[in-house]
């Protein structure tokens, strides 16, 4: 069994990684690191996180993996172009989104499925989407425990109809974030936090 000081140091230790080698990641691996995360709390225990597992297979990478950088990238230019963002800036993000998107080793899509409430109240969808979190939190910590990187990716909040639509989903699975995993290609930077003493209120 693991002692408190080392799961303490386990959790501290796990760092957003941005760049990945081109190293396949195991399938079984995958498959654990997703089964560890449906083990993450969830409101009611209503489960409502899907998975949506986008491989990079072959160069280029596999054509649903090209629908989702064009989804994700056009909704990305028209939010940029609406905002007036001169034309270079728009094109550099969006060339370098695509860019982290097809060298992803695994892109893992978490959507919320909207029938998985108690009620259809406005506070059981925000504590639906607070559970989907959890299991991206989980799940990240997996891929940590699996020696993997990992990096939470909001993108498909700002174009939810056109990853679904990308990924060919269910009209019920509603994107929410997405998280990219592989081997880590880069050194591991020191966590700046803020003093706990001004985010605890103890009563």
């Amino acid at each position: 069994m693991t002692n408190a000081d080392d799961l303490h140091a386990f959790l501290r230790t796990r760092r957003s990684i941005r760049r990945f080698k081109p190293d396949p990641v195991a399938d079984e691996v995958v498959s654990r690191v997703i089964a560890t995360a449906a083990y993450a709390p969830s409101a009611h225990n209503t489960q409502p996180w899907r998975f949506v597992v986008v491989r990079r297979i072959g160069n280029p990478p596999h054509e649903a993996r090209d629908r989702l950088a064009h989804a994700l990238t056009s909704a990305m230019r028209a939010d940029m172009e609406s905002e007036g963002a001169p034309e270079s800036e728009i094109e550099s993000r969006v060339t370098r989104s695509i860019k982290r998107i097809n060298e992803a080793p695994v892109i893992i899509l978490l959507c919320r499925d909207v029938t998985a409430v108690r009620e259809q109240k406005p506070q059981d969808t925000v504590m639906a989407i607070q559970s989907v979190a959890n299991a991206a939190t989980y799940l990240l910590l997996a891929a940590h425990a699996e020696g993997l990187g990992g990096n939470w990716i909001c993108w498909p909040l700002y174009a939810q109809e056109e990853t679904r639509s990308a990924l060919e989903l269910s009209e019920t699975w509603e994107p929410q974030a997405m998280v990219f995993i592989g081997h880590a290609d880069e050194e591991v930077k020191e966590k700046v936090l803020k003093p706990i003493n001004d985010l605890v209120l103890r009563i």
